[in-house]
């Protein structure tokens, strides 16, 4: 059983997520934190895979806390359901939580606006934004108790 080292950086400048450093807190405590926070902008968490014992029952790999966390604002993903029906493919936005090595957690945030312009319909891309608003207001809220270091 091979230990898996978590020392990648954060992506300041990836093209498809936001970030949030926060430095050394409670892993459960911040995924707690951020189902909180989508909830007071209107999303449920419809998936919550837990990586780090998927890995370990699967593969035997002892890994780092790592929750991928499916959100959805059901009547935003109705319009855009109603204005692109395969938007199903790119659904739902994920946030990813997930232990670094030093101690920290970061949280990450699929930018709906970057992944949604892959339909190209224009009110798709009304919806994307909106959504994409409303992440960044989670993002605050998770950081509003934590000093932090916010990229992407």
């Amino acid at each position: 059983m091979t230990p898996v080292s978590n020392t990648r950086p954060v992506a300041a400048d990836a093209a498809y997520g936001f970030h949030l450093h926060l430095q050394p807190v409670d892993f459960p405590t911040v995924v707690n934190r951020t189902i909180e926070a989508l909830k007071t902008e209107g999303f449920g968490v419809l998936t919550d895979i837990d990586v780090q014992a998927t890995m370990k029952a699967k593969l035997g790999i002892d890994g780092p806390p790592y929750r991928i966390l499916g959100a959805c604002n059901p009547p935003l993903a109705h319009r855009a359901l109603t204005a692109e029906p395969d938007i199903g493919l790119l659904l739902p936005c994920n946030v990813v939580v997930r232990a670094d090595a030093d101690g920290a957690v970061t949280v990450s945030f699929m930018d709906p606006v970057a992944v949604l312009q892959l339909t190209q319909h224009p009110d798709v891309a009304i919806i994307a934004k909106e959504v994409r608003q409303r992440l960044e207001r989670v993002r605050s809220i998770v950081a509003a108790h934590q000093n932090t270091k916010k990229t992407g």
